[in-house]
């Protein structure tokens, strides 16, 4: 196996079928591993300056995130951050610090929100102490953030994710068709 890990993003963008195991464990386990996620926070926070545009909000305004930790093989890979607005997600699983059968997606489309449009911004950076720690980054070795804001059909931004990864051996891959 290549050390290269490619990944592509629809498999997270869709609603699971009942019983169907989440597109990451699906993901990890193709390629031979064994995925799994920690959850460290989730409830109530203010919206942060990288986040609040994308969610339709004023810096400070509520939201609601889901802060986990992403392993791959019991190693972390990822810090991923999921933001969404306060009126969707308040009373709802997502502000409660325990996993989602089925998952974040699953759930909004049970409330009646489904994602038709997905924006992505990449970008590479120094990782933070804060990041590099919990990455287990060596000196010197830059991230990559992707900012992903899920959109309804209204053009409503129902979630933000805020994904940072280490950027070696990563290779992401997008396939995107022309409409109309």
């Amino acid at each position: 196996m290549s050390n290269e890990w490619i990944s592509a993003s629809a498999p997270y963008l869709a609603p699971r079928e009942h019983g169907e195991r989440d597109a990451w464990s699906d993901e990890s386990a193709a390629q031979g591993h064994k995925g799994g996620q920690q959850l460290t926070y989730a409830g109530p926070t203010a919206a942060p300056p990288h986040v609040a545009p994308a969610l339709g909000i004023a810096v400070g305004d509520p939201a609601v995130v889901r802060k986990r930790i992403i392993t791959l093989d019991g190693e972390p890979i990822e810090l991923t951050d999921t933001y969404y607005p306060s009126d969707i997600a308040l009373d709802t699983a997502l502000a409660a610090p325990r996993k989602i059968k089925g998952g974040a997606v699953t759930l909004l489309a049970t409330l009646g929100f489904t994602t038709v449009q997905v924006h992505e911004d990449i970008s590479a950076r120094m990782p933070t102490t804060e990041e590099r720690a919990a990455l287990h980054l060596g000196a010197g070795e830059p991230i990559l953030s992707l900012l992903r804001v899920h959109v309804a059909s209204d053009g409503r931004p129902l979630q933000v994710d805020a994904i940072t990864m280490p950027s070696r051996d990563r290779h992401l891959h997008y396939s995107l068709k022309k409409q109309g």
